[in-house]
C-alpha cells in the first residue's frame, strides 16, 4: 500500500520546511510514504527548498496556473507513480500532519473512497465572524446540491483512493474543493469526513484578495459544475420561472374574457406578454433536454477516459517497475 502526500506550492520557501517536518514517516497499514511537491511557477526557491528537505518527487509548472491546476497536476503524477492513496495538504502548514493517519484510515478499512478533514471552523481564532458565517451557509448549500454530509466543504485536507482520484476531473481554474466534492457526491462515490486540527496561521491566504471575490467565484464554480451534472433540473427550474407567470397571465386573460364578455379590450397586452414568457420557457426547456443528452454523452466519455487512464497508468507502471 503506497501513500503519496501531495503539496501544491506557490512561493512557499518560508513555510514548506515546517509543513514537511510535520508529515508522518510511518502509518499502520501503509507500506511506503512518499511526498510530492507541485511547484506552481514559484518565483522564489520553493523547488530548491523542497529538494533540500528530501522530498521524493517535484513537479514544476512553468508559470503560475492556480491552485486547481496544481492540484490536478499532482493527482496525475501521483497516479503515474503508482499511489494507492493520495493525500492533499496545504503548504502553509494549516493542517496538522499527524492527522493524516486519521484521514487515510477509512480508506484503509475500505469504508470510503474519499475522506475530507473537517476543521472546527467556529473555533478557529483567525477566522473572522463573517468568514465563519459564510463557511456555515456555503457548506450547507453545497451539502444540499452534492447530496453529501460533509461539515467543511472547503477543506483542502483530503485523502483519495486510487479509483476515486482517476474519476475526478478539474475544470475550474480557481479552486478544486467545491468542484470535486460535487462531482464525487453526484457520481456516487463514498465520501467520509474526520475531525482534524489546524495550526496557527503562518501567512495570509493567496487564493483570493477579498471575501467578495472568493464568494462570487466559488458561487460561480458551484453553479457551473452543478449545471454540468444536472442540466435538466437547472433548466427546468429556469423554464418554470418564465412559464408560471405566463400561465397565470393566460388564466387572467380568460377570466376577464369569460366573466366580463362586454369588455373586449384592455387585456390583450397580458396575452401578448404571456405568449412571450411561455415561448421563452419552452425554449429554455428544450435547451435543458439537449444539455441532458450532452451530459449523458459526457458520462459515457468519462467512463471511456477512466479505462484509458488505467491502461496508460498500468503501462507506465510496468515501464517504471512499479
Amino acid at each position: 500500500m503506497k501513500l503519496i502526500i501531495q503539496i501544491p506550492c506557490y512561493n512557499e520557501e518560508a513555510t514548506l520546511p515546517t509543513t514537511l517536518r510535520d508529515l508522518p514517516k510511518q502509518i499502520p497499514g501503509v507500506d511506503a510514504i512518499e511526498v510530492l511537491v507541485i511547484d506552481d511557477g514559484s518565483t522564489d526557491r520553493t523547488a530548491e527548498v523542497a529538494q533540500s528537505c528530501g522530498v521524493h518527487h517535484i513537479v514544476r509548472l512553468t508559470f503560475n496556473q492556480g491552485l486547481a491546476t496544481a492540484f490536478a497536476a499532482g493527482l496525475e503524477k501521483c497516479l503515474e507513480l503508482g499511489a494507492d492513496i493520495i493525500v492533499n495538504t496545504d503548504a502553509d502548514n494549516q493542517y496538522r500532519g499527524e492527522d493524516i493517519r486519521k484521514l487515510v484510515q477509512p480508506i484503509l478499512e475500505k469504508k470510503a473512497d474519499i475522506v475530507i478533514g473537517s476543521r472546527d471552523i467556529m473555533n478557529i481564532g483567525h477566522f473572522s465572524p463573517l468568514k465563519k458565517l459564510l463557511q456555515r451557509v456555503g457548506s450547507s448549500f453545497v451539502r444540499t446540491i452534492s447530496n453529501t454530509k460533509i461539515p467543511d466543504v472547503t477543506s483542502g485536507f483530503r485523502a483519495y483512493d486510487r479509483d476515486a482520484a482517476m474519476r475526478l476531473n478539474v475544470f475550474s481554474d480557481f479552486t478544486y474543493t467545491l468542484e470535486t466534492l460535487i462531482q464525487a457526491g453526484i457520481g456516487g462515490l463514498s465520501i467520509a469526513h474526520v475531525q482534524v486540527q489546524t495550526n496557527e496561521k503562518l501567512r495570509e491566504s493567496r487564493l483570493f484578495s477579498s471575501m467578495s471575490e472568493y464568494v462570487s467565484r466559488s458561487l460561480l464554480t458551484v453553479i457551473l459544475i452543478y449545471t454540468m451534472y444536472n442540466p435538466l433540473r437547472v433548466f427546468t427550474m429556469l423554464a418554470l420561472i418564465f412559464s408560471v407567470p405566463g400561465v397565470v397571465l393566460v388564466l387572467r386573460f380568460f377570466y376577464f374574457y369569460i366573466s366580463l364578455p362586454h369588455v373586449q379590450t384592455g387585456h390583450i397586452q397580458s396575452l401578448i406578454i404571456a405568449a412571450v414568457l411561455l415561448v421563452i420557457g419552452f425554449q429554455i426547456l428544450l435547451f435543458g433536454l439537449l444539455s441532458d443528452i450532452t451530459a449523458k454523452n459526457r458520462k459515457l466519455m468519462e467512463d471511456v477516459l477512466i479505462r484509458i487512464k488505467k491502461q496508460d497508468l498500468d503501462a507506465r507502471g510496468q515501464r517504471h517497475g512499479t
